[in-house]
């Protein structure tokens, strides 16, 4: 078998998972492979054969290092979830024909819980059958959510967008000599890490945020309410932080209290959208005061132009580890990122088996949120701090960000 490898990408992508990628490329080049493959859309896209070259596309350095500051998923994602082994074994066959086709020596996936199921199962089937095709994954989500790790890659950036976005936020509601209230709703589904970075607004030249609530606690809409009266007794502008994902103590999520679309993927996830639209108007009606939603949404994630530096390096530094543990012989293991210090931040890679990690979901420690579940401790703002340092601005060209991205029609 030629020393072929491949790399794909799957569900939301970052600010930073081009630089993983990035750091795959360049690693297995550096030692010695042969091809490095891409996929377009993930295993979907693998599935039809749609691979390319990567070798066609980054032909210089320079292309590389624009790799590495371009947001979204350079090769495409997807989200679909491969079945257990025993319901479709000919599914499986089919991806080990085509791994065989291509001459794949390892196979590396780039992203979060549902690509590290994927990982799982893909080695599972190779240890069936005797494959010495090697498959690792690597960290990959906005969430913060996967299991082992310290923090993943893609979090740092969309945290310092979210602390970034949440100051300016409170500078703008304190205009007006009126009242007025203002409800971001910030990504992260069922995990509050992204959400609890909105206190980092908060500084020598900020207030900071009213009130936080993440999803790892019950959300009182009537309580919400209290609060907010109680706010607007005593100044103007409010600004509270929400999870779109958070839920009443009967488990419904907030923004299905109110008319909504449902869309459902591959996975089981619903899309959460409205949480703070409808408290929002709750706000208002209660009220009579000013109120306004603000959906930060996919600007969380695809905000190049405030990337953290430390958050692409370690992106970058990601990929480059998977690729070395493979070469060395590993196999059905995720990159972890293990915190050797936090003054000064210092922080190394490691393996870990992925059966350990796929399909867990980490969330904020309860011991993290403040009682009454309004806010977040010292300890969040410290863990998340060091993670949002410094800078790397893009290439600019004629004022905006240059990108690079596959053609269009592949």
């Amino acid at each position: 078998m030629a020393n072929n490898v491949i790399v794909g990408q799957s569900g939301g992508p970052t600010a930073v998972i081009n630089s993983s990628l990035a750091g795959v490329f360049k690693t297995a080049k550096d030692l010695g492979a042969d091809k490095v493959y891409g996929m377009r859309h993930g295993i979907q896209g693998f599935l039809e054969k749609n691979i390319i070259d990567m070798s066609e596309k980054i032909r210089t350095e320079l292309d590389l290092e624009l790799l590495k500051r371009t947001p979204s998923a350079f090769l495409g994602s997807c989200r679909f979830k491969l079945p257990e082994i025993e319901a479709d074994k000919a599914l499986y066959d089919k991806i080990f024909d085509i791994l065989n086709e291509y001459e794949i020596s390892a196979f590396f996936y780039i992203g979060g819980n549902d690509s590290m199921d994927t990982i799982k199962k893909l080695s599972d089937y190779a240890c069936v059958i005797n494959s010495p095709i090697r498959f690792m994954g690597v960290p990959k989500t906005i969430d913060n959510d996967l299991a082992v790790t310290d923090h993943t890659p893609g979090f740092g950036s969309a945290a310092k967008y979210i602390a970034s976005a949440t100051k300016e936020i409170i500078r703008d509601g304190l205009v007006y000599d009126i009242k007025n209230v203002t409800v971001i709703e910030i990504m992260g589904r069922n995990a509050g890490w992204l959400t609890g970075a909105a206190a980092l607004a908060k500084g020598e030249d900020c207030e900071g945020v009213d009130l936080i609530y993440l999803p790892e606690l019950p959300f009182d809409v009537d309580d919400f309410i209290v609060k907010i009266g109680e706010l607007l007794q005593k100044k103007n502008s409010i600004v509270v932080a929400v999870s779109e994902g958070i839920r009443t103590a009967e488990g419904e999520y907030v923004f299905e209290l109110t008319n909504h679309t449902e869309y459902v993927d591959s996975f089981g996830h619903k899309q959460l959208s409205g949480t703070a639209r409808y408290l929002a108007t709750l706000i208002s009606e209660k009220f009579g005061c000013k109120s306004r939603s603000i959906e930060l949404s996919t600007l969380q994630r695809c905000a190049g132009h405030l990337t953290s530096r430390v958050d692409i390096t370690e992106a970058f530094q990601v990929g480059g580890s998977a690729v070395r543990a493979a070469f060395d012989g590993e196999t059905g293991k995720m990159i972890i990122l293990k915190r050797v210090s936090s003054e000064p931040y210092i922080c190394t890679t490691d393996i870990y088996d992925v059966h350990e990690i796929a399909n867990i979901e980490k969330k904020v420690p309860l011991d993290w949120i403040t009682e009454g579940g309004t806010n977040v401790s010292q300890q969040l703002v410290n863990y998340i701090k060091p993670l949002i340092q410094a800078e790397l601005t893009p290439i600019m060209i004629t004022g905006q960000p240059r990108h690079i991205v596959v053609d269009m029609e592949q």
